[in-house]
C-alpha cells in the first residue's frame, strides 16, 4: 500500500510514530485485518508489528477483534481525534498542576540555590546572549520584563505598540501594577486611543531613530538587530548585563 509522506507527516500531529501511523493507515484502508496482512501492508517488519498493534491499542486507534484467529478493527478517525485531544488536554493539565505544585516547595529551593551559586560563578564577559527567531527574541524579553523590580525603559515603533504582543503587554502591565517604572520611547506621536492601551506608561514621543530596544532596572540592555519588517524566523536580537553601559545610557538619554 503506497503511503504518500505528506499524510504519514500529518499522522504525526496525532502522537504516532512511522511504524504506527503506517500499521494505522493500513487498517483503515482494510477496515479489520490481522496482524500479518498489515504488516504485508504497511512495510513494517512483522517483527515489530505485533508490539505496534498493542502499543495503538493502548492509545485507543484500534480494538482487538473477539475471535481466532486475531484480528484488528480501526477505530473511526473522527473518534480517535476526540480521544487523542481528550488525552493531550488532560496531561496538558496533570503536568500544568504538577509544575504548579512546585512553587514555593523544596525542589524549588534547591534549584533556586543551585542556579544563584552558578551565577556568581559566572564571567561578566558570559552575560550576554543571543537570540533567533521572533518567538524566542520576545520569549525573552517577556521574561526580562516579568523579572523587572524598579524600571523599564522600552524604544520601539508606534506599529509594535500597535500589535500588542500579548505576553509583552501583560507583562508590562502586571511590572506596573508592582510598582515598577514603565517608560515607552518612539519616534512619533501616538493615538489618544493607544495611549489609553498603555495608560500604565510615561510615554516619551521625542526620540529620533527607529532602533528599537530594552533597558531593565539599569541593569541589562536588550536590542534588537533586524528591522521590524524582517521575515519572522530571521529576527534576532541581543541581550546583555552591563550595568556601566545602562546607566551611562541612561544618564545620555535623560531618562
Amino acid at each position: 500500500m503506497a503511503i504518500s509522506k505528506l499524510l504519514l507527516n500529518k499522522i504525526k500531529e496525532f502522537g504516532l510514530n512511522s511504524y504506527e501511523g503506517k500499521l494505522w493507515l493500513a487498517l483503515l484502508s482494510r477496515g479489520v485485518s490481522s496482524a500479518g496482512e498489515l504488516s504485508d501492508l504497511s512495510g513494517v517488519p512483522r517483527s515489530r508489528t505485533y508490539d505496534v498493534l498493542e502499543t495503538l491499542e493502548k492509545k485507543g486507534f484500534i480494538v482487538v477483534k473477539v475471535g481466532k484467529p486475531i484480528k484488528y478493527l480501526a477505530v473511526p478517525p473522527a473518534e480517535v481525534v476526540e480521544r487523542v485531544r481528550k488525552r493531550i488536554v488532560e496531561e496538558a493539565q496533570e503536568r500544568s498542576n504538577n509544575l504548579s505544585g512546585l512553587h514555593g516547595s523544596e525542589v524549588l529551593g534547591e534549584l533556586d540555590q543551585l542556579h544563584n551559586k552558578g551565577v556568581e560563578l559566572i564571567d561578566p564577559t558570559d552575560r550576554a546572549a543571543s537570540f533567533r527567531g521572533r518567538e524566542k527574541v520576545f520569549e525573552h524579553l517577556t521574561m526580562l520584563v516579568k523579572n523587572a523590580e524598579e524600571s523599564i525603559h522600552l524604544q520601539t515603533t508606534v506599529d509594535m505598540l500597535q500589535q500588542k504582543k500579548p505576553t509583552v503587554y501583560n507583562q508590562l502591565k502586571k511590572a506596573a501594577g508592582r510598582g515598577v517604572k514603565v517608560s515607552i520611547h518612539v519616534p512619533t506621536d501616538v493615538k489618544e486611543s493607544l495611549r489609553k492601551d498603555y495608560g500604565f506608561a510615561n510615554f516619551d514621543t521625542k526620540v529620533q531613530g527607529e532602533s528599537r530596544h530594552c533597558m531593565i532596572d539599569n541593569n541589562s540592555i536588550f536590542v534588537f538587530l533586524t528591522p521590524e519588517s524582517t521575515h519572522p524566523d530571521f529576527d534576532s536580537a541581543v541581550w546583555m548585563e552591563a550595568p556601566l553601559f545602562t546607566r551611562d545610557l541612561t544618564k545620555l538619554k535623560n531618562l
